[in-house]
């Protein structure tokens, strides 16, 4: 029996049922499995899944994601089965026949039913195992219920940009209440008195429609400049609408002019950005500004709408920055990734892009495919004919990179050089060592730099081994040598080995080649040379 308390991870679970098939396989045995489920009041959610299994075969099997607050898992098995199996095992008999016989006691109970036509044993189930898609729907959803319930508060505020981060929290959301009404159909009166609280439903009126629920609990807000294009703020709308969220519209193009002003009246200058001649400290000076604005904006907004509204409560402001992002620090510290929690915090950017692709078909908010094919682009500075930001651009590697990168430096507890190994084998058919180590020196570089970041982040849910998380997880130093000349010589001095190598490999390449072509070493031809 093994009462445990196991948080999720995505793709998790397969790791954690091999354990008891295999302990019970070989030997025999009945594994019972119980298992915590819901938020721990932090960053954890802990995934239930209690499970009964039988010599390796798994005959019982609870959820994995549910808003209720207790599951009883039950099974019937044939403890014969058992005593039969481990009695076949030669190890056991001849451990058994070197030992006397075993007194036993009769007691006046029995812990087995007697034999019984009308009582049907458990037969070996299919596991049922969610997609990692689904794992990032339905547990950062359950974790944001129960977060939601516990804390008080009436609902969620969420700045949304139309872009792929924002929009998977909203999608999130909206799963979150699909979950609500079906479990209230379901008959689940605790969900039932809690919805109703927290939707603030009169006169014995209960949630039955999710796109209902969300509009009482739920607002967005695109917060828009002259850098935003039309195409962004269109995508936030017509999001906002499949999911039934309350939404705003807001330009923050007055509040920036107004700080540039004071900047200019204080110091006589005006920072331009660096399409317009400007230098690169204004240029991001410039960024930075508007996305502080935008934390400002939403922290007062979740505080005043319900009062607006004649809402009771308070809102929660929700976060949308990924796991590569914090890695990497793209991102500006306090500005909208500076929330009360974010269910997205751990997550990569190849989960997330495949996590919109599914719920674009199976929670029916169809435009996150839109969202999801368009190029992620923060949008803060302005557009020009000859130019558009792009993310990938600014950062200097791509998604698929970024999440290599964070995979080999916390799973896999790889410094500068050991990546670079690592990465030389991983990449070595398309990239060159040098190719490889300028990426390489490129990643640790700026996640140095950036670092610092990490401290201040909103607390959001742990669902990655590679969480970048500072708090409780990555517990690492903020303060680095952003030069690391150490690991850098060191793969300096890797590179020149392969390269003399290659050039080696080449010179004997030519010789044997030369060879093979009948030229002697006195060039004369002669075969036999």
């Amino acid at each position: 029996m093994n009462a445990s308390g196991s948080h999720h991870q995505l793709r998790k679970l397969d790791v954690r049922l091999r354990a008891f098939i295999g302990a019970t396989h070989t030997r025999g045995g009945v594994y019972m499995y119980s298992n915590h489920q819901g938020c721990n009041g932090g960053r954890l959610y802990y995934d239930g899944c209690a499970s009964v299994v039988v010599n390796g075969d798994v005959v019982a099997q609870g959820s994995q994601f549910s808003l209720n607050d207790v599951e009883v898992v039950v099974a019937h098995m044939d403890l014969d089965a058992v005593t039969s199996l481990r009695g076949s095992l030669s190890s056991f008999q001849e451990q058994a026949s070197c030992k006397v016989k075993v007194p036993s006691v009769d007691v006046p109970y029995n812990l087995c039913l007697p034999f019984n036509l009308r009582i049907r044993l458990s037969v070996p189930l299919q596991i049922k195992y969610h997609s990692a898609e689904e794992e990032i729907a339905f547990g950062p959803a359950c974790w944001l219920w129960d977060y939601l319930r516990r804390s008080g508060a009436s609902g969620f505020l969420l700045p949304l940009s139309g872009g792929a981060d924002s929009s998977s929290v909203s999608a999130i959301v909206g799963c979150m209440c699909q979950l609500v009404v079906k479990e209230i159909a379901n008959g689940d009166e605790q969900v039932k008195a809690d919805a109703i609280r927290i939707g603030n439903y009169k006169d014995g009126q209960y949630p039955t429609d999710s796109r209902e629920l969300v509009k009482r609990i739920f607002y967005s807000v695109f917060m828009g400049s002259e850098n935003n294009s039309k195409m962004t703020k269109s995508r936030a709308k017509v999001l906002a609408d499949e999911i039934g969220s309350w939404h705003l519209e807001v330009s923050i193009d007055g509040l920036v002019s107004s700080l540039l002003s004071l900047f200019q009246t204080l110091t006589g200058k005006r920072p331009r950005y660096k399409v317009d001649g400007g230098s690169n400290i204004e240029n991001l000076s410039l960024q930075n500004i508007q996305a502080r604005i935008r934390m400002v904006l939403a922290f007062m907004l979740a505080s005043l709408l319900p009062w607006v509204h004649n809402k009771p409560g308070f809102y929660l402001v929700l976060g949308s920055t990924n796991a590569d992002e914090g890695l990497r620090g793209n991102l500006t510290k306090y500005d909208c990734s500076s929330a009360d929690i974010n269910p997205i915090g751990s997550l990569s950017k190849q989960d997330l892009r495949a996590f919109l692709r599914w719920a674009a078909i199976h929670l029916g908010y169809s435009s996150l495919a839109y969202i999801e094919a368009a190029p992620p682009t923060a949008e803060l500075e302005p557009i020009r004919s000859n130019y558009t930001q792009c993310d990938e651009v600014d950062i200097g590697m791509s998604y698929e990179e970024l999440s290599v990168y964070g995979r080999l430096r916390k799973t896999f507890r790889c410094g500068p050089v050991s990546m670079f190994q690592n990465l030389c084998y991983r990449w070595g058919a398309r990239l060159s060592p040098s190719q490889v180590a300028e990426k390489v020196k490129h990643f640790f570089k700026y996640y140095s730099i950036n670092r610092h970041k990490m401290t201040t982040m909103t607390p959001f849910y742990h669902a990655e081994s590679y969480s970048p998380e500072d708090n409780r997880f990555d517990l690492r130093q903020f303060l680095y040598n952003t030069r690391w000349p150490y690991q850098f010589q060191k793969i300096d001095e890797l590179v020149h080995e392969l390269d003399v190598k290659d050039v080696q490999k080449l010179g004997n390449h030519d010789t044997v080649a030369a060879l093979s072509n009948g030229v002697g070493a006195t060039g004369s031809g002669n075969p036999n040379v």
